[in-house]
């Protein structure tokens, strides 16, 4: 048995191979989970749980399968997706979780979190997350019309980054802070972290302040790839998938 992890899907109908190897994962590789944990931005933009789209409904049905399997599911917001609310849980099964989110892995204490409140270095984003993660600002963007939501999300899909590889200078700005990272390990005193949003994979190890080390594990994104990780009682695996041929899903 193993826990999975994912983040950084940024689901659209532009990208059905994105979707469609997401909806193979959840029918086969992780149907057998003790837990599946999605660590944000499962979608390139949600604009609120009343998205009539037929995107929208395909995604949160087969959530929806997935969870009557009995698989706990949880999810912690990313900044793609963080108007997704208590209606969108009720439909599709899933826990929404607070970012950071602290569980106890096969016994060992690990800090959950998007990662994106790692980037400290990028202090203009900083100061937008703060601003529209206001419960009265989420309420203003809800309170537009759909149409006017719809609008918004369709301009971000169209500008997005995230429809592409990013550069190198672009992966830098929105790389995790070290101080950051050591700063969260030492105030939830963990000594594993595993966290998406910087799209670069990989097993980091901390040396903190009292000569102890900590594990940081970053999961990647699935603009090329599906990237996902496997915990067991015993280890833990990056993997990656490749997406599947347009023939793959068809017409």
């Amino acid at each position: 048995m193993a826990t999975w992890f994912i983040s950084d899907l940024h689901l659209s109908p532009a990208r059905p191979d994105i979707a469609h190897l997401f909806f193979d994962f959840l029918r086969d590789t992780a149907r057998s989970a003790d837990a599946l944990y999605i660590l944000g931005d499962l979608f390139d933009a949600w604009i609120g749980d009343d998205d009539t789209s037929s995107f929208a409904a395909q995604v949160q049905d087969e959530l929806r399968r997935f969870t009557d399997h009995g698989i706990p599911t949880y999810f912690v917001a990313g900044n793609r997706d963080f108007l997704i609310g208590r209606e969108f849980s009720q439909r599709t099964g899933i826990r929404l979780l607070t970012d950071p989110y602290l569980v106890s892995l096969y016994g060992t204490p690990t800090l959950l979190l998007h990662g994106d409140l790692l980037c400290t270095d990028d202090q203009g984003y900083q100061r937008f997350r703060r601003w529209i993660r206001k419960p009265w600002v989420m309420r203003l963007l809800l309170a537009l019309p759909l149409a006017a939501r719809m609008r918004i999300a369709n301009k971000l899909r169209h500008s997005s980054k995230t429809q592409r590889p990013l550069s190198e200078a672009e992966l830098a700005i929105m790389d995790a802070n070290c101080a950051t990272v050591d700063a969260y390990l030492q105030r939830y005193e963990v000594k594993q972290m595993i966290h998406g949003h910087t799209h670069r994979p990989a097993i980091h190890e901390h040396r903190l302040p009292d000569g102890s080390s900590a594990t940081r594990i970053v999961l990647g994104d699935w603009y090329t790839q599906g990237s996902m990780l496997k915990v067991t009682a015993d280890d833990f695996e990056l993997r990656q998938q490749p997406l599947p041929a347009a023939d793959h899903y068809g017409t």
